[in-house]
């Protein structure tokens, strides 16, 4: 139930990392790390709420959908667009869920997600206008 931040690099982007599965969450974070990018890791969706209410820039939520808490990454999502209405997001999910793409703010990957596949839509989505 922690964040698991890096000392930020300003001319990086800030990746905001929520998954409630540390394992899968630190490989991802090392695979954006690795990338360029400056993430944070958050397991529970009070820890990511802090760190979107904090002053640290967060220029994209990448979230699981299905969290073990009330709340899941299309709520996070929701809430989160609510203190950052400019915030990019992208999902995760290992779960089929009809009519999820509906109410997604953005692109959903299957899990388990190819690196190359995730480096490329969240680039992607950060391009985006």
């Amino acid at each position: 139930m922690d964040a698991i931040p890096d000392q930020p690099q300003h001319d990086r982007k800030h990746v905001l990392l929520v998954d409630d599965d540390r394992v899968f969450g630190e490989a991802l974070g090392k695979i954006l790390r690795r990338a360029g990018f400056d993430v944070s890791l958050a397991t529970d969706f009070r820890v990511a709420l802090e760190v979107l209410e904090s002053k640290r820039p967060v220029d994209l939520l990448l979230a699981d959908i299905v969290m073990p808490s009330s709340v899941n990454g299309v709520a996070l999502s929701r809430m989160a667009r609510m203190r950052r209405n400019d915030l990019k997001v992208v999902y995760l999910t290992g779960h089929d869920i009809p009519g999820i793409e509906e109410q997604a703010l953005g692109p959903i990957l299957r899990k388990p997600v190819d690196e190359a596949v995730l480096l490329r839509e969240v680039q992607r989505v950060l391009a985006a206008a």
